[in-house]
């Protein structure tokens, strides 16, 4: 009599629950509206005022890239705060009322989606942000008077500003973890993300903050700062977001859904 076949043995993906998550928001975000209109109207406006500034080049009234791209870059900070958060106070409270059921309840652990959706988020934003900044960089280097521009000093530009983008998306994140609808979560976001910011304003001159970053930009893009300075700021910022990020996760993890 032949012995039945044992049955085969598969090999648990543990981390295919926290990629399923992530792929699912990463799609849903870039399909959503709101994204595209953003992606769309920062890059309408750079390319407009780039090209009022070249037709000012014409006529004798030269500006050097590095003023120009440091310009856009304090408005993709200062502007473009609230559509972050508005891209971000909705990530879990949104689906408050289907989450328990629908993928809580199987094998998924509450850490792998809070880390899911956070990933997917800063994927989509700050991705995007990188591809339109070196668009920008480039076809500004290339209208306007481009020697000024520094490829050291642009790319240590580019990290500075993700990493503040960096901190106010896992600020929308975690809010929309902890609080019920998303209309509080961007507005509590919106309220901390000012606050932090006038606080941090009022610290000693020797400390790296966002806005005085913003304002040394021109500087910056030229090739000419304190690298142990910018590093010190690019640390501390992805270490305010993972600190943020990981109390979000453990008071997530501890409260009803």
């Amino acid at each position: 009599m032949d012995t039945p076949a044992l049955p085969k043995a598969y090999k648990i993906n543990r981390f295919l629950p926290y990629w399923a998550v992530f792929q699912a928001d990463l799609k849903q975000n870039l399909r959503s509206w709101l994204f595209r209109a953003w992606v769309f109207l920062s890059l309408a406006a750079a390319f407009g005022y780039m090209l009022y500034r070249y037709g000012a080049k014409q006529v004798g009234f030269i500006q050097p890239a590095s003023t120009l791209i440091s310009e856009l870059l304090t408005y993709v900070v200062l502007g473009t705060v609230t559509i972050i958060l508005m891209l971000t106070g909705g990530t879990i409270c949104s689906e408050r009322g289907t989450m328990a059921d629908s993928v809580l309840s199987r094998g998924i652990s509450r850490f792998q989606y809070f880390f899911g959706k956070w990933h997917a988020r800063l994927a989509a934003i700050l991705g995007s942000y990188l591809v339109m900044s070196i668009i920008v960089m480039v076809s500004a280097y290339c209208l306007l008077h481009g020697e000024s521009l520094s490829l050291w000093g642009a790319a240590v530009a580019i990290l500075a500003v993700g990493a503040i983008l960096a901190v106010v998306i896992t600020i929308g994140v975690t809010l929309s973890a902890l609080v019920n609808t998303t209309m509080v979560s961007i507005a509590i976001g919106w309220m901390l993300v000012n606050a932090s910011c006038f606080l941090l304003s009022m610290l000693p001159d020797n400390y790296p903050t966002p806005d005085r970053m913003l304002k040394n930009l021109p500087n910056i893009l030229r090739g000419m700062f304190d690298l142990t300075m910018m590093s010190r700021f690019i640390g501390i910022s992805l270490g305010v977001s993972l600190a943020v990020a990981l109390v979000g996760m453990v008071l997530f993890a501890r409260r009803d859904v």
